[in-house]
């Protein structure tokens, strides 16, 4: 079983691909460096749970549309 991602987590990147679609193209390093650059979260693992929602959610949307 997969552990569920915190309400807000979920927010934060959807609120982040609906606003910058263009920043969010690569694999998750990418992801965490830009939204660490967008964002004020000083927390290290906040930063990669939110890059890691928003990794999920592009290939969730990739695999979709292939």
């Amino acid at each position: 079983m997969g552990c569920i991602k915190q309400t807000y987590l979920k927010r934060v990147a959807e609120k982040f691909l609906e606003e910058y679609p263009e920043e969010f193209k690569g694999g998750f390093d990418e992801n965490k460096v830009k939204v660490g650059r967008l964002t004020d979260v000083t927390s290290k693992s906040m930063r990669n749970k939110i890059a890691g929602c928003i990794t999920h959610t592009l290939r969730k949307k990739h695999s979709e549309a292939v």
